[in-house]
């Protein structure tokens, strides 16, 4: 079976084929039936998608997974919208089996536009050129333990570089801006701390979601959910910090800016920032979170045209003014 990219869909079209699947919900309508409620994706976009009169076995947990599809493409104030549905009206979806579904995972999975191995290498070298012993052995221990969730995880569940590697993205890209500043700013900031908190600001959102099988996030674990990354990951370094014998003091200043990276309790921040470190880190991570948000929108956005609105941009709509 051909795929159909999602960003090739056009009004009235016909689909037939394989998706992933996320925001799963099973609703009730006016007419006191259950409906779907969903998001299909391949690598190329992601597309809204209903099944009306749904009596199906699709729930939570099925988020990430493949499904096959058969729906016609519409439209909806304005959005292309899948109804999925077959020639009988009949909602026709159903979870992919490895076993006996054909479908090609390369063809669906949203992958960083980054070379990975590059990437990680660079990070190591960061870790390398650290002067301070002990951020250098906490960090590199770290990465020795996370190693492969680390090069693989997204970095959000849907707001910023929410595709494979996105985490090993994310975090590449602010250690550059951190390597830069920490010398900008020399006279007032630790490089090694800002570049150890930069590193391992997101670490435990390895233990804040739930991964699928093909590396996507399907929704938060319950340790996700009651404590958060920014607490975990405090918690991981203060553990760590004591059974390689590092400085509570340093230990406890590391903690600080992964606790207070979200800049403001508003923003998820567990405490605000009270050293420089701590507050060029919240806004290394700002500043990548949101030109990535606007990276994602752009290129699904003609030239001379708006965006839609966009959730992680406190729902404005962005231009795109070049190629």
């Amino acid at each position: 079976m051909e795929h159909i990219n999602i960003s090739d869909f056009a009004l009235r079209d016909t689909i037939t084929g394989y998706y992933l699947i996320s925001n799963i919900s099973v609703k009730t309508s006016r007419t006191n039936e259950p409906y779907l409620d969903a998001t299909l994706s391949d690598r190329t976009g992601s597309i809204e998608a209903k099944a009306w009169r749904y009596y199906g076995d699709l729930s939570e947990n099925a988020n990430g997974s493949v499904v096959k599809v058969k729906a016609e493409v519409a439209e909806y104030k304005g959005n292309l919208q899948l109804l999925i549905r077959d020639e009988k009206g009949s909602a026709c979806i159903k979870k992919a089996s490895a076993e006996s579904d054909i479908f090609d995972i390369e063809l669906l999975l949203p992958v960083a536009p980054i070379d990975a191995d590059a990437e990680y290498n660079y990070i190591l070298s960061i870790i390398n050129s650290m002067q301070d012993e002990d951020y250098k052995a906490l960090c590199s221990e770290m990465i020795r333990i996370n190693e492969k969730s680390f090069r693989k995880i997204p970095a959000g569940k849907f707001v910023h570089h929410d595709f494979v590697c996105g985490l090993l993205m994310h975090t590449a890209n602010m250690l550059r801006m951190a390597d830069f500043l920490a010398a900008q700013y020399s006279d007032t900031v630790s490089r090694d701390l800002l570049l150890a908190g930069t590193l391992l600001h997101d670490f435990a959102k390895a233990s804040e979601f739930l991964v699928s099988e093909f590396g996507l996030v399907q929704d938060y674990s319950t340790e996700g959910m009651l404590i958060g990354h920014l607490v975990i990951g405090a918690m991981e370094i203060t553990e760590l910090s004591k059974k390689l014998n590092i400085p509570a003091e340093k230990a406890m200043l590391l903690s600080h800016l992964v606790l207070s990276h979200h800049g403001v309790p508003e923003h998820g921040a567990a405490v605000r920032p009270q050293i420089a470190e701590a507050e060029l880190l919240s806004f290394i991570d700002l500043i990548d979170s949101r030109m990535e948000i606007f990276r994602g929108a752009l290129e699904k956005t003609e030239v001379g045209k708006f965006s839609e609105r966009i959730f992680g941009l406190d729902n404005r709509r962005v231009y795109k003014h070049r190629d």
